[in-house]
């Protein structure tokens, strides 16, 4: 067996799961679940037709490079949404992966030299498959903390020469799973610095850029601060977005990878041996997915009715303030969050995760203790009934 899976720590949701077996909610309240991010809008209708007229496709092998609409389509996007003046070659900068979780992973055991004592580093807390990708590539996972103090932004300035030295990737998720925290474009420059004095590559999860407050202020991304600073080919940068949020299509399993050509050629070659292939129904309804903006203009919409909705009942009672974007809350309950979590679906049939679940102890004590991630997936009316339980929960607690 490979040595590293003695290492993995058990899922986030399989902890919640351990933490909750044998508890009996009420039987009268409806449950609602507020601990997994999956998104439960409506998906696109066009979207699912588009892929029932696919299905002739079901015939052919897919190619790892994907079809060209696909590609096409994305790059059409990117450069509508971050301005990257037609630098961005659809044929040679853009890959169809299966959702980012899968490419995520996927990128580490194909950039990772496991013989040469690498580093992956990465925010903390952060979305596991970070850490899983390191260890299961032989390399060595280095933690940066991101707390209420920085902001919930990874300190670059304070990882160690040493570190850095050794450092072969580094995850970034902007906005951040779970505080939604968003990377300035100056936060870029300074990792993109970093990245070409040590000689390490960017993996720049953005697959929650399309869920924000306010539409004239969308995110930046990567590939913007590279277009900014004069770096046309991309170099040392790939990012990785899906439609599961922004369209909320998470059974579609449709993403991709973009950005530096070198790295995506070595990526796809890769992939070929993998045989991890987009499916070519899936890229043709993906294609049309990513051409239109207008249902992700309604789909942040409603996150932004169900914020509206759920803050001013959880404000009094809760260490709880609206992210820069995406779909989480991440307050502080002000004690330990498992009991909290343990006795909230107890009392009141809601589930939410645990912080310490998405983050390690590293250098310091875990810096997800004594908060709770709260997904605002469900319906408005389900969020907003659930807030009310949480208020009720806490003003009942001794």
């Amino acid at each position: 067996m490979h040595p590293a899976l003695s290492r993995l720590q058990p899922y986030p949701f399989e902890r919640l799961a351990r933490l909750l077996a044998g508890v009996t909610p009420p039987a009268g309240l409806k449950p609602i679940a507020l601990s997994i991010g999956e998104p439960k809008h409506a998906p696109p209708r066009f979207v699912l037709e588009a892929l029932i007229a696919a299905l002739d496709s079901l015939g052919t092998y897919p190619a790892t490079a994907g079809v060209a609409p696909f590609r096409e389509a994305v790059a059409a996007w990117l450069e509508r949404r971050y301005r990257l003046g037609g630098t961005l070659d659809e044929a040679s900068m853009v890959l169809p992966v299966n959702g980012t979780r899968e490419a995520l992973f996927a990128i580490a055991q194909a950039l990772i030299d496991p013989a040469a004592g690498a580093r992956v580093a990465m925010p903390n807390p952060c979305y596991q498959i970070y850490e899983g990708a390191a260890l299961l590539a032989g390399a060595t996972p280095y933690f940066l903390d991101t707390t209420a103090v920085n902001g919930f932004i990874p300190d670059l300035e304070a990882v160690p020469a040493e570190v850095w030295r050794d450092t072969r990737l580094l995850y970034l998720c902007s906005p951040g799973n779970p505080s939604g925290a968003v990377l300035d474009l100056d936060f870029m420059r300074r990792a993109l610095e970093l990245a070409d004095r040590h000689d390490f590559v960017i993996a720049a999860d953005e697959c929650y850029a399309e869920i924000y407050g306010e539409e004239a202020a969308p995110p930046p991304g990567f590939l913007e601060a590279c277009h900014a600073l004069g770096r046309r080919r991309f170099e040392r940068v790939l990012v990785f977005h899906s439609l599961s949020k922004r369209s909320s299509l998470p059974g579609l399993r449709s993403g991709f990878v973009a950005g530096d050509a070198a790295l995506i050629e070595r990526f796809r070659l890769y992939r070929t041996y993998h045989g991890c292939a987009l499916p070519v129904h899936v890229q043709r309804a993906s294609a049309l997915a990513w051409a239109d903006d207008a249902h992700a203009v309604q789909n942040r919409a409603l996150y932004r009715a169900k914020f509206d909705a759920v803050l001013p009942v959880l404000a009094p009672v809760l260490k709880v303030s609206r992210p820069a974007a995406s779909f989480y809350l991440w307050p502080d309950v002000g004690g330990d969050e498992e009991a909290f979590a343990k006795a909230l679906y107890a009392e009141e049939s809601l589930t939410v995760l645990p912080g310490r679940y998405l983050g390690r102890a590293a250098t310091a004590a875990n810096p997800g203790t004594g908060r709770v991630r709260i997904s605002l997936v469900p319906p408005v009316e389900d969020c907003l009934e659930a807030a009310h339980r949480i208020r009720r929960f806490i003003e009942n607690r001794p």
